[in-house]
């Protein structure tokens, strides 16, 4: 998608390690990473976003909302973050639709399509919701304004407040912890009927190495028991959960717990 969106905008788009990035490169414009990565591995990129922000260039990182043990990009010093709101109350769903969390720090919320909403005092002085930020244009223009171009997921953005309200700070902490415990209870039996854990730290998401039997095999196995787990064909490092269909080269299995907790 990023790719698809630059093209247009005459804007290069290079995929690979962020640990090679040729800093002397002038047109180096901004960074998009991810943490937890589609391999499940975690990484904290302080010293990236650092050499990032004095090269002048933006840095933008993926992560997870669940991942609410974790030290968060905004930490790190990430200028954007964004990515999925579905493990907060909402299905699967077979991909989507979802709705999405984007969040910039304060320099840039002003380059923000869309509004931004914030909190308030009503006449009688009484805590109250109002419209913070918008654009003149839609007012202006109207049905011709540019600035309108987004999505709209509110029911599901509704769904994902609420979860976040319903269970607070405290609660969503408590559920990503029993996440990661069930991943890493996961990964502690894996390894003792003789597979091997490809990733040495993780939040939710493992990656497996089999022994003793084919991924294809693995996955009908898992199938049969209605558990769903992803086989990645690998070629290359990829920032992405989801991933073409590639060459055969290594294979690996990826197992995520989602966590639900409803309403």
């Amino acid at each position: 998608m990023v790719g698809t969106r630059a093209e247009p905008l005459k804007i290069k788009v290079v995929v690979g390690d962020p640990n090679l990035i040729d800093w002397s490169d002038s047109s180096l414009c901004g960074i998009l990473v991810q943490t937890p990565d589609a391999m499940g591995m975690l990484h904290d990129f302080t010293t990236l976003f650092g050499k990032t922000k004095r090269h002048g260039a933006v840095s933008c990182c993926g992560t997870d909302l669940m991942a609410s043990v974790l030290k968060p990009p905004g930490e790190m010093g990430a200028d954007v973050v964004l990515g999925s709101a579905q493990r907060f109350g909402a299905p699967l769903g077979y991909g989507g639709p979802h709705a999405a969390f984007f969040a910039v720090k304060e320099e840039f919320k002003r380059l923000i399509p869309g509004r931004v909403i914030g909190i308030s005092k009503d006449s009688t002085g009484c805590p109250a919701i109002r419209m913070a930020l918008q654009t003149r244009e839609q007012h202006i223009k109207r049905e011709r304004a540019t600035s309108n171009i987004c999505t709209s997921q509110a029911l599901l953005a509704n769904v994902a407040a609420f979860y976040a309200i319903y269970h607070g700070s405290e609660g969503l902490k408590e559920i990503a912890s029993e996440v990661h415990i069930k991943a890493k209870t996961l990964s502690v039996g894996l390894e003792s009927v003789g597979h091997t854990v490809v990733n040495g730290t993780f939040f939710d998401t493992i990656t497996v190495n089999l022994k003793g039997i084919t991924p294809e095999d693995y996955v009908t196995c898992c199938v049969k028991k209605g558990i769903n787990i992803l086989l990645i064909i690998v070629m290359a490092p990829s920032p992405y959960r989801w991933m073409r269909p590639v060459p055969r080269a290594m294979y690996c299995l990826s197992w995520r717990q989602q966590g639900y907790n409803f309403l």
